[in-house]
């Protein structure tokens, strides 16, 4: 996210242009987020950078969020998502299994709603003049809403689920 505001249906006066402040400044605050498809939590982390180590340690924060159970991950195919530290992450946690939305299926990943969600309670149309204040209210948002999802219900999950017990 950056700071500079993106603009949706913006009220105004008849005859008197809106006035948004844009920031000129590029800096950036970024996300990993792993939506919960049964509850609608969001496990989130805040990092600069996206990268193979980082996205391991989003990864770690999902085991441990779910301790002993089987994690089936669904994850885009972003290039970070890949490297030497998600290999041995995925050895040393045989419990995690990770299977790749096709490409360019964003229509596909649940995650992509809880971004736009967010963005259009937290960042659209915002007056928040920093961005470290900016990013904590995203933050805030993630973590304290719950967003719901039809994926496990349009792919046959509770049809399929009593016999995996």
């Amino acid at each position: 996210m950056y700071l500079q505001a993106t603009t949706m249906n913006v009220w105004s006066p008849c005859g008197q242009t809106p006035v948004v402040r844009v920031d000129s400044g590029r800096s950036k605050a970024g996300f990993y987020g792993t939506l919960d498809l049964k509850t609608g939590e969001e496990i989130v982390i805040r990092s600069a950078q996206f990268n193979a180590e980082v996205s391991a340690q989003h990864l770690q924060q999902v085991l441990a969020t779910f301790p002993g159970r089987p994690i089936l991950f669904f994850w885009d195919r972003a290039s970070w998502h890949r490297g030497e530290p998600i290999r041995r992450l995925l050895a040393a946690n045989p419990r995690l299994k990770i299977m790749e939305y096709p490409v360019a299926a964003p229509d596909l990943n649940p995650q992509e709603q809880v971004w736009k969600q967010t963005r259009r309670a937290i960042s659209h149309n915002h007056m928040t003049p920093k961005l470290p204040q900016l990013a904590d209210d995203f933050e805030c948002h993630l973590r304290s809403n719950t967003f719901g999802s039809s994926f496990l219900d349009r792919y046959g999950y509770h049809l399929v689920c009593p016999f995996l017990n």
